[in-house]
């Protein structure tokens, strides 16, 4: 289980999110607990959800990138990144999900989780429709 999941806010309906406003305060509360778990959170740079091999791997695969050395601590900085991306656009789509009455995130509710949000534009061309 994600260290954090228990600091995410999960008082707001899937109905709720649907109005702008509702939206705009469940990212408020979502990044405000990240916010303050990092910030309480004593750093542990020997565990990690994700592999730190993997994530410089991919740092080092993009051909535009000319990088033979990457510092430790980017990697690091990564795999958080991706940590709270990952949470960001699963809970997003578990909200549809609920919406849809089901109980089982499928493919088209990380579609439409992306879809919503301007922020997700990048993965127009990764995300199916």
């Amino acid at each position: 289980m994600y260290p954090g999941a228990s600091t995410i806010p999960t008082n707001f309906s899937s109905a709720q999110i649907n109005s702008p406003e509702a939206l705009q305060q469940f990212q408020a509360a979502f990044w405000k607990a990240h916010t303050a778990s990092i910030e309480d959170n004593t750093p542990d740079f020997k565990t990690h959800l994700l592999p730190l091999a993997r994530i410089k791997k991919v740092m080092k695969s993009d051909p535009d990138v000319k990088v033979q050395m990457i510092s430790a601590e980017a990697p690091i900085l990564f795999s958080k990144a991706c940590e709270i991306f990952i949470t960001e656009i699963t809970q997003r789509a578990w909200m549809n999900a609920e919406e849809n009455k089901r109980r089982t995130l499928q493919r088209q509710d990380v579609s439409f989780a992306a879809q919503r949000s301007e922020m997700f534009d990048f993965l127009i061309d990764v995300v199916p429709r």
